[in-house]
């Protein structure tokens, strides 16, 4: 397998996880432990579970590899009701 850092997939996760954390840091105080965690949980799980994978061989990471996508599925949702609650 390649280093990580080489899957573009990977680096894309790295960039929204970054941004992720820049727009919730505007949410409101009540949302710390809520929208926020759970946005910034779902976000770094994209990028986190393809590292993982990439180190393991083909069958596992291609099983990582829907665990981020069903991550960033998550992610989209939420950031969806974000918007739609004024964040």
């Amino acid at each position: 397998m390649r280093p990580f850092r080489e899957y573009k997939i990977w680096q894309l996760g790295h960039e929204l996880t970054l941004e992720v954390y820049e727009c919730t840091k505007g949410f409101p105080a009540e949302e710390r432990y809520a929208l926020t965690s759970q946005l910034r949980r779902a976000a770094y799980s994209v990028p986190f579970n393809i590292v993982e994978g990439s180190a393991r061989g083909d069958k596992e990471f291609a099983h990582f590899l829907r665990i981020s996508l069903a991550s960033a599925a998550e992610l989209d949702y939420g950031a969806l009701l974000a918007h739609d609650l004024g964040y």
